[in-house]
């Protein structure tokens, strides 16, 4: 059986890299949104062209991105939604209750400081982590039937 599981959420930490490393030998292909920041930001005017006001700038950048999104969770057999620390990541709601509604079993990964917050959120999941090794934990044991340790 081979996974596919879209990384959605926050792109200030190396959370993503840890759950390809920790996944590499597991049956497992990842896709994600554009974390390359800038790109992200910028993506809607730089193909579609340029808008002197932000709120139209950054509003063709969050429709073209919600193209890649979009297919990305409907392609998925499981969704892995990360909510950081540093920033609100109101697009990471977004993506969890899209999953949720397309009945793919969600992943949410935050730390303890968020529980409270996201609770409507982790009531949707199927599995709530605090830690990317966790979220390879759980791959591998839909893959294998394997425990850890």
């Amino acid at each position: 059986m081979t996974l596919k599981v879209y990384l959605s959420g926050e792109i200030h930490s190396d959370w993503r890299e840890q759950i390809l490393e920790g996944a590499a030998s597991l049956d497992v292909t990842f896709n994600s949104p554009i974390t390359h920041h800038q790109s992200s930001d910028d993506c809607g005017v730089r193909i579609l062209g340029a808008e002197s006001d932000k709120y139209w700038h950054d509003h063709k950048g969050a429709m073209v991105n919600a193209i890649r999104t979009r297919k990305g969770i409907a392609d998925a057999d499981v969704v892995v939604v990360r909510f950081g620390d540093k920033y609100k990541q109101w697009n990471a709601a977004f993506d969890a209750g899209f999953a949720a509604a397309l009945g793919k079993s969600l992943i949410v990964l935050h730390g303890p400081d968020h529980q409270h917050a996201l609770k409507e959120v982790d009531a949707a999941a199927l599995a709530v982590a605090e830690e990317p090794a966790q979220v390879v934990e759980i791959l591998r044991y839909v893959l294998s039937g394997e425990l850890p340790g």
